[in-house]
C-alpha cells in the first residue's frame, strides 16, 4: 500500500521542537509556522494558557471555523491516522491521539514524521469541507 504521509516540516529552522501543534494548525489554515505559532501565542496569553495546550491551538481552529468531535472508546488504538486518511478522501481535518496532532488534507497525512499509525481519539474538521 502506499503511504499517505508526507512529510511536512514549516519549521523555520528545520527543527523538531515538539512542535507539531504548530505545524498542524500551519497545515490546516495554510498559513506559515510563524503565523502559525503567533495565533497560538495570542489566544494563550488571552485564554491564560501555553499555546501548545489542546485547547489553545483548538480555539484558534474554532476561530477558523473548525469544530471538533471524538472518536469512538470501544476501541481507543484500533483506527489510526492512516485509516482515516483513508475513509475520509477529501476535507482538511486535524486529528489527534491527545498527545500528537496532524493534519490530514485529501487523504494525505502532513506530520514532520510518519505518524500513520498512531490512534485517532479526535477530530476538528472544517465546516465548509
Amino acid at each position: 500500500m502506499q503511504s499517505v504521509w508526507r512529510e511536512y516540516n514549516p519549521n523555520p529552522a528545520g527543527r523538531k521542537v515538539g512542535d507539531c501543534s504548530v505545524r498542524a494548525v500551519s497545515a490546516a489554515l495554510g498559513v506559515d509556522w510563524e503565523t502559525a505559532y503567533a495565533l497560538m501565542a495570542v489566544a494563550g496569553f488571552n485564554m491564560g494558557d501555553m499555546p501548545s495546550s489542546n485547547s489553545t491551538w483548538g480555539a484558534v481552529l474554532r476561530q477558523h471555523g473548525f469544530y471538533r468531535f471524538n472518536l469512538s472508546e470501544a476501541c481507543p488504538d484500533c483506527y489510526t491516522f492512516k485509516d482515516f486518511a483513508r475513509d475520509n478522501p477529501r476535507g482538511v481535518f486535524v486529528v489527534g491521539t491527545g498527545t500528537h496532532v496532524a493534519t490530514i488534507i485529501d487523504s494525505k497525512i502532513y506530520d514532520a514524521w510518519d505518524s500513520s499509525n498512531e490512534p485517532v481519539a479526535f477530530v476538528w474538521h472544517r465546516k465548509d469541507d
